[in-house]
């Protein structure tokens, strides 16, 4: 996986291979969805939502710029797995997730396997978790209809916020960066993900 799907399409961030290679995919889906765990594509998990395609995970840590002494906010647990390569590459995760089976399961997931970096939460994550910020990086997993300004102003100086941004049906990854109170936005590759439902982002 790392190899053919990661490195010959351009990931070029050694740690985010390094993470990427340790941690194991298959434990974060369903034992009849083993056999596509090291394909690149997206799965579904529980609660109607899906762990992302590993090309896209990767792409959107290697944007970020992840350093080891950064606190990292993470929009969507999901499953664990993005969690997971987050807790490999950053001293702290926060991570919160609405679907209390996910948000349980992930927890339990996790805590199996030894990380200890992570403190979970369950609630709107377009809200962000405001009581622990600021934060050095955030990463959203799943799409907005806009960039969150709570999201932002939860934003470190020279933090950095990746995110997909469209309808529900396509979007576009954004690269905001922030500095001394103004933001400057880059658009990277179009993708699809799950909507980001909550007060911030499309309505239930």
């Amino acid at each position: 996986m790392v190899e053919l799907q990661l490195r010959q399409r351009g990931i070029q961030d050694e740690r985010v291979l390094g993470a990427m290679a340790r941690v194991p995919r298959h434990l974060f889906v369903a034992a009849d969805k083993q056999s596509l765990a090291y394909e690149d594509q997206p799965i579904e998990i529980e609660s109607g939502q899906t762990i992302s395609q590993p090309y896209i995970v990767a792409a959107m840590l290697q944007a970020l710029t992840l350093d080891s002494s950064d606190r990292v906010l993470e929009i969507g647990t999901g499953s664990g797995y993005q969690t997971a390569i987050l807790a490999e590459l950053a001293a702290q995760v926060f991570t919160v997730e609405r679907q209390i089976l996910l948000h349980q399961r992930s927890q339990e997931r996790l805590l199996a396997l030894g990380y200890k970096n992570i403190v979970f939460s369950l609630g709107d994550g377009s809200r962000g978790l405001p009581e622990h910020a600021p934060y050095n990086a955030m990463i959203v997993s799943a799409a907005a209809p806009r960039v969150p300004h709570t999201l932002l102003e939860q934003l470190a100086d020279l933090g950095r916020l990746i995110i997909p941004v469209g309808s529900e049906d396509a979007q576009q990854l954004f690269l905001v960066r922030k500095e001394r109170g103004s933001t400057k936005t880059e658009a990277l590759d179009g993708c699809r993900f799950v909507p980001l439902i909550g007060s911030h982002g499309f309505p239930t």
